[in-house]
């Protein structure tokens, strides 16, 4: 997104407050590509016949986003950290209704890797399991569960998950990459023990 369209974001979101729904009208057009950027990258591991579309995970975010009481959003930034914990609940959500009917089979799975980065390792992960392991991150540093989210669920740029986050950008780098240091270890961990099972 070019800095003036980031900037025209901001300031709808601003004026959202106000007038939320001419306001919400006018940001869907310009934030619904960079969603879909975002939605495209995060299913780009599911199954050929999955059945949430990138475009599906978009509206029911963008719904979400939409339906909440209150609007605190103050920029770009802001508003992609909040898509991106909505996209991360919805996903979580089709997961479990799926493994629900078919009680426990064919299990979601998407990509682990670094949203700026299209060449570094990725690891194909199952998304439930992924929930899971973020909750025990969360245990263990907040902050770090945090970093994971805006960046994998989020896209968001080292810059703007330290401006959503109050802390420095290396800090969120550094958190970053030991966070999925972390969970590569405990999902590979977690794949061979369902491997030698007990």
């Amino acid at each position: 997104m070019s800095q003036d369209a980031s900037g025209r974001v901001t300031r709808i979101l601003l004026h959202a407050r106000d007038d939320r729904a001419g306001a919400l009208a006018e940001l869907l057009p310009l934030v619904h590509a960079e969603l879909r950027r975002i939605a495209g990258a995060r299913m780009r591991g599911e199954r050929r016949d999955h059945t949430l579309e990138p475009t599906a995970l978009v509206h029911e975010a963008y719904v979400r986003l939409v339906d909440q009481d209150s609007l605190q959003w103050e920029d770009r930034a802001q508003f992609l950290a909040a898509a991106a914990h909505v996209m991360r609940q919805v996903l979580i959500g089709h997961a479990r209704a799926r493994n629900a009917k078919k009680r426990g089979g064919d299990r979601a799975r998407v990509t682990l890797h670094d949203p700026a980065s299209e060449t570094s390792g990725e690891v194909d992960v199952d998304i439930l399991d992924l929930q899971e392991k973020l909750e025990q991150l969360h245990e263990l540093s907040e902050r770090r569960a945090r970093v994971v989210e805006l960046r994998f669920f989020g896209g968001l740029t080292f810059e703007e998950t330290a401006h959503v986050l109050g802390i420095a950008p290396k800090t969120v780098e550094a958190d970053w990459y030991l966070a999925r240091t972390w969970l590569r270890r405990e999902m590979k961990s977690g794949r061979q023990d369902e491997q030698t099972g007990p």
